[in-house]
């Protein structure tokens, strides 16, 4: 059983992970805090039980879970609000600054220069838009393997898939955004 500790401990690990992943699934910064905030509640009302061991293996599927419950009720929303009035659109254009979550004091060399980091805005900018563009579960496996560093293993019982499914998506996924970048003129 993990205590209230650890749990706090492992929340606040994966909060800022959980956030980009999803954000990057809803494209609603908003609406990504509720998912995340809906599925630590839901590890901790519901998984407080388990050993802390298993809680990075139960926390992505529940996030996965919580986003799926965000897409349902939109499309409920939506359907409803489309017979009630022909004004409302759904809200599709969110702003995501990855850069801005990825940068902090530590990670910014001392030494570097404006022209580095605006390059490294731009780059950051570019990967960002070429991830939002991949199809969900390509987008899913390659964020749990690549950001998340989970292994094959892990991301197939966390996706609900086979490993060789994973395998797919991520290899789809990155020769995808391998071509999207190199197209853009950025090269590894």
């Amino acid at each position: 059983m993990a205590t209230d500790k650890e749990l706090s401990d492992f929340l606040r690990s994966v909060e800022k992970r959980a956030f980009k992943r999803t954000a990057y699934a809803v494209r609603d910064d908003d609406a990504a805090l509720d998912i995340v905030q809906d599925a630590m509640i839901r590890l901790a009302e519901s998984y407080c039980d388990r050993p802390a061991g298993e809680l990075p293996l139960v926390f992505p599927r529940i996030l996965s879970n919580a986003t799926m419950d965000y897409f349902r009720r939109q499309k409920v929303r939506s359907g409803m609000i489309q017979n009630f009035s022909a004004f409302e659109s759904a809200d599709d254009g969110a702003d995501f600054d990855l850069l801005e979550m990825l940068e902090s004091a530590d990670h910014v060399p001392a030494a570097e220069g404006a022209d580095d980091r605006l390059t490294r805005a731009q780059t950051m900018q570019a990967i960002e838009d070429e991830v939002i563009k991949l199809p969900a579960r390509q987008r899913e496996a390659f964020l749990l393997r690549y950001w998340e560093e989970f292994d094959v293993a892990e991301t197939a019982l966390a996706m609900g898939c086979s490993e060789g499914s994973v395998k797919t998506h991520c290899f789809r996924a990155l020769h995808a955004l391998a071509t999207a970048l190199k197209a853009r003129g950025i090269a590894p």
